[in-house]
């Protein structure tokens, strides 16, 4: 009797033999169509090939892929550089299970500055956009973001202030009046003159502090020789601040050259990509990606792990040094280059300097993977101790925290936040406009957010643990609905309440269904704090969307009042505009400018409004009516 196993093998075998020769892109399914490997071939027919022959010599990744292989596709590229761009975009696309899958929950802060604007500022983003601007970073903390605002703030001074800001400005704000702006908003700043000021910026970011130093320094002694004394002390100045910053920077190289250094550092648990930055000679920080352990080779992994960063970074170094060989180093770089423009060398350095800065970075990613899991071992201990105090089934890797806010009844909304693995998962958090709650219910609003969350049809995944901001009222709710739905006994259910420091209580009290008296968690304070730690992320995400809810009523209810406003010009008032005072500030042409509004609606709202503020004034008694009730 023939082996089905052996047919299908020998099935595939002769479809690898029929394989085009030229380079392309290979998709490996499992017997139900799911793509479970992506790959490139310089050969598609040899590389497929490989897998179906000589099996002795398969790597142990390999070895357990072949015995998924259904079926495979392949697809053909004029270049083996179009394969490379072709394979990373099906990655992303199909997350196949036996690639290297690098995950993008970890974003960095970077710095970004929109150049078609006539007065670029700075502003903090998390995402890197293909927009034209230009980004800097990414920075290994928002501490280090903050230092360098501070220090490009107190030496370039360019503005601070947003565009929709910027436009209503009658006069400068504080920031020009302590000398930190140029006040562009309201003085006539000429567009190249801080055009200029944005190029000595960019030079600082990019690590060029050396070159901009000698640049302002030239430029202070012109000054001084045409006798513009004036001009000479600021650029002085100037001169003096960035000295000071040079002074911190701790020199790596002598050739001032800028290279990045990658390592891998990896056990049966955890990979670590480490990142050593390098401007000017001068390391400007490290920067480490975490992600799953894979059957992967560390090359396999290095490769996919360069192609990933530098795909959405948007500095590339000339000179990229890594710990090891990869197998298509040649083609990266080749890639490399065609993304920067110029030529980029990915080096495995074998002697010198550049091996001690390898050394240098395999040595720092050894050091944040043994911190990795030092911080795995201490919430596997907060799960192990909540596991025992709370006589949980299974592990509580995930949790879902329940919180509503509302004052007297009005704007009542809920939020729900989600912990995986003891950190936030912040995709899966839910805002919840409560529709059937009237008044200052709260039983009522948990009851409807449980049963919106929880009903059939759900896509989000069942916690593990699911917490309800309240005491035993909120608890015997959550625990009726889920029986309601058949979900009882499916997850834990406990509740959280505040302490009673009037009664002496120290710590705040979990509650279990069933259970008269609140847990004693004794010497695992720890696990609690956990909880109060997801508890108090529930109350700032339900109430900040309920101030939120508040200040769109408060300018939306007088909105509506106004002739000729409908729901478009009402969104684009509102998207602009956080009060009275702002509109009437920006007056008729400002507010005709936003989209969807012409002079006559302008001129209608800034009536409307202002009769508002005179009667408000003649009524010392009437409240102010601003956005947010609680100013």
């Amino acid at each position: 009797m023939i082996n089905p196993d052996e047919t299908l093998y020998a099935s595939l075998r002769e479809k690898s033999r029929n394989a085009p020769p030229g380079p392309g892109v290979y998709i490996m399914r499992d017997c139900r169509g799911s793509v479970i490997y992506v790959g490139k071939a310089a050969s598609l027919k040899k590389r497929l090939a490989s897998y179906f022959s000589n099996t002795s010599r398969h790597t142990p990744k390999t070895g357990i892929l072949v015995t998924h292989i259904f079926d495979f596709d392949t697809l053909v590229t004029a270049t083996e550089n179009e394969a490379l761009i072709l394979e990373s975009n099906l990655i992303k696309k199909y997350k196949p299970k036996y690639n290297v899958i690098l995950k993008d929950d970890k974003r960095y802060p970077s710095l970004r500055i929109d150049l078609s604007d006539d007065y670029p500022r700075i502003s903090v983003v998390r995402r890197i956009k293909n927009d034209g601007a230009l980004y800097f970073g990414p920075y290994a903390s928002a501490g280090a973001v903050r230092q360098t605002l501070k220090i490009i703030g107190r030496t370039f001074k360019l503005r601070k202030c947003r565009s929709a800001r910027m436009k209503q400005r009658s006069r400068p704000c504080l920031n020009y009046q302590i000398g930190a702006c140029l006040g562009p908003c309201c003085r006539n700043i000429d567009p190249d003159d801080y055009k200029k000021i944005v190029e000595e910026v960019r030079m600082f970011l990019n690590g060029h502090t050396s070159d901009l130093v000698k640049k302002i320094e030239l430029e202070m002694n012109t000054a001084a020789e045409k006798e513009d004394f004036e001009d000479a002390a600021a650029l002085r100045d100037k001169m003096f601040a960035l000295r000071k910053t040079i002074e911190k920077q701790v020199i790596v190289t002598n050739d001032f050259s800028d290279r990045d250094v990658i390592a891998l550092a990896r056990n049966k648990a955890a990979t670590i990509a480490m990142i050593m930055i390098v401007r000017n000679g001068c390391l400007s920080g490290n920067l480490d990606f975490t992600f799953d352990a894979s059957f992967a080779e560390d090359g396999e992994i290095l490769s996919a792990f360069v192609r990933h960063y530098y795909a959405i970074s948007d500095y590339i170094p000339s000179e990229i040094l890594i710990a090891l060989e990869m197998e298509d180093r040649d083609l990266c770089a080749e890639w490399l280059s065609l993304r920067r423009g110029r030529k980029v060398r990915l080096i495995v350095p074998r002697r010198g300097d550049k091996v001690r800065l390898v050394s240098m970075a395999v040595e720092n990613a050894k050091n944040r993977l043994s911190r990795h899991m030092e911080e795995s071992a201490g919430i596997n201990r907060i799960f192990s101790a909540l596991l025992h105090r709370l006589n949980l089934k299974r592990l509580p890797n995930r949790i879902e925290c329940v919180d509503n806010s509302g004052i007297q009844g009005q704007d009542m909304v809920s939020g729900l936040v989600v912990f995986e693995n003891g950190k936030e998962k912040k995709k899966d958090y839910r805002r919840y406009i409560l529709k059937t709650v009237s008044g200052q219910d709260d039983y009522a609003a948990m009851r409807e957010v449980l049963t919106r969350r929880f009903k059939k049809g759900g896509n989000a995944p069942l916690p593990d643990l699911l917490m309800v901001d309240g005491g035993k009222g909120q608890l015997n709710i959550a625990v009726s609905v889920l029986r309601g739905l058949d979900l009882d006994g499916k997850f834990a259910v406990i509740g959280i309440a505040k302490k009673d420091e009037k009664k002496g209580e120290e710590d705040d009290k979990i509650f279990i269904y069933g259970r008269a008296n609140p847990v004693n968690f004794l010497k695992d304070r720890h696990a609690l704090f956990f909880l109060q730690k997801i508890r108090d992320e529930a109350h700032r995400f339900a109430i900040t969307f309920h101030r939120t809810r508040r200040r769109g009523r408060a300018l939306g209810s007088m909105l509506d009042n106004i002739p000729g406003i409908g729901p478009k010009r009402k969104a684009s008032i509102m998207k602009v505009f956080f009060g009275p005072k702002q509109i009437t500030a920006a007056g008729i042409n400002g507010l005709a400018s936003l989209p969807s509004m012409n002079r006559e609606a302008a001129r209608a709202v800034i009536q409307a409004f202002e009769t508002v503020l005179k009667d408000e004034h003649r009524t010392s008694n009437v409240q102010r009516p601003t956005l947010n009730n609680e100013c």
